[in-house]
C-alpha cells in the first residue's frame, strides 16, 4: 500500500510540477460514473462537474470490458470525495483531470493498472513525462498479467471501436 501511496503522490507532485500556472483543483463527491473514464462530482456548491480522466481511454459501455471497466471505476470513486487536478476543458465541456481517490491514489492510474483502460498514448506529449511513463509501464505490465480487458486475445482499443462504430 505504501509504496501506491509513494508513487501516486510522485506522480501528482510531477503532474503540478509539470502543468502551469492555470492549474486547478477541484474537490467534491462523486455523484455518477458513466463509464471507465468519465465521472461526475458535486462540489461544496451543488454544482455538478463532468470530468474525464487524462491520460487513458476505457472501452465505451458497448464494448468489451465497457461495464467492468465502469464497475471498476466506481469500486474506486462512487460516493467518495475525491480532488480533481485540472488545466484544461475539450470541446463537449467536460474537465479534464487526474482524479485522486480519498487514499491520495490516482484513480487515472488505477484503471491501467487493473488493465481497464488504456494509457492514451496518443496524448503522451501533453501530460507530465514521470506521469505517461508510469501509465505506459503499469499498461505493459497490465497486459504481461493478463489483467482485465488483457484477457481478450485482441482487444480493441476505444478509439479504433469508436471508428468503426461511426462507419
Amino acid at each position: 500500500m505504501w509504496k501506491r501511496l509513494l508513487a501516486a503522490t510522485a506522480i501528482t507532485l510531477a503532474h503540478l510540477a509539470g502543468t502551469n500556472a492555470s492549474a486547478a483543483e477541484l474537490s467534491g463527491k462523486v455523484v455518477r460514473v458513466a463509464d471507465g473514464d468519465t465521472i461526475t462530482v458535486l462540489d461544496a456548491s451543488k454544482t455538478q462537474h463532468r470530468i474525464r480522466l487524462t491520460g487513458i481511454d476505457a472501452p465505451e459501455s458497448k464494448q468489451a470490458f465497457g461495464n467492468r471497466s465502469r464497475e471498476s471505476l466506481a469500486d474506486l470513486v462512487a460516493g467518495k470525495q475525491v480532488v480533481v487536478h485540472w488545466n484544461e476543458q475539450d470541446r463537449y465541456g467536460r474537465i479534464l483531470g487526474q482524479v485522486l481517490t480519498p487514499e491520495g491514489q490516482d484513480a487515472n492510474l488505477a484503471q491501467v493498472q487493473r488493465g481497464m483502460a488504456w494509457h492514451y498514448a496518443h496524448f503522451a506529449n501533453t501530460r507530465p513525462a514521470a506521469e505517461s511513463r508510469a501509465y505506459a509501464a503499469a499498461q505493459r505490465q497490465a497486459q504481461s498479467q493478463k489483467l482485465g480487458l488483457w484477457q481478450d486475445k485482441e482487444p480493441t482499443p476505444p478509439w479504433d471501436w469508436r471508428m468503426q462504430a461511426r462507419n
